[in-house]
């Protein structure tokens, strides 16, 4: 503030503990973060080719919605989807609905690339959630989906 005086919010953190089951959620989210960029090293793409190829592994999605979701400008998207297309990992097709319009989808390529460095992690963690009873899954459940629209509420 610019009185210097503290602002209830900062008074709040302060106080705040937020105790071992917040401490692991951050963690989680921070590994969640840095794990982006790695992936994308591994799999020798830009963090935004990567973030395309999320986009399109389960549906199709126009140049147009990419860019707005990547929040870059057409024309640099489309030259993103370009140098997907050329390590063939999308490709532009007519759109499902609506034949004037293209649309980016993935290839096999690109399943196979971004699926093989996920596997084992998603093979690990479903092991830790079949080592946990149905009752604790219910409640590990109840607790990410209301952690997912508290972080939500960011966006």
């Amino acid at each position: 503030m610019p009185d210097g005086s503290r602002g209830p919010q900062s008074e709040w953190v302060d106080g705040w503990e937020p105790g071992p089951v917040l401490d692991a959620l951050r963690r989680l989210l921070d590994s969640g973060r840095r794990a982006t960029p790695a992936l994308a090293r591994r799999a020798g793409l830009t963090h935004t080719e990567l973030s395309v190829l999320e986009h399109v592994m389960d549906e199709p999605v126009g140049p147009t919605e990419l860019a707005q979701r990547l929040g870059v400008t057409s024309a640099a998207a489309s030259g993103i989807v370009d140098r997907l297309v050329a390590r063939g990992h999308v490709e532009r097709q007519a759109h499902p609905t609506d034949r004037r319009r293209t649309a980016v989808v993935a290839t096999e390529s690109g399943r196979e690339e971004l699926m093989g460095h996920l596997v084992p992690m998603f093979a690990e963690l479903q092991h830790v959630a079949q080592g946990l009873s149905e009752d604790e899954r219910d409640i590990v459940l109840r607790f990410l989906l209301a952690a997912d629209r508290a972080v939500g509420r960011l966006l």
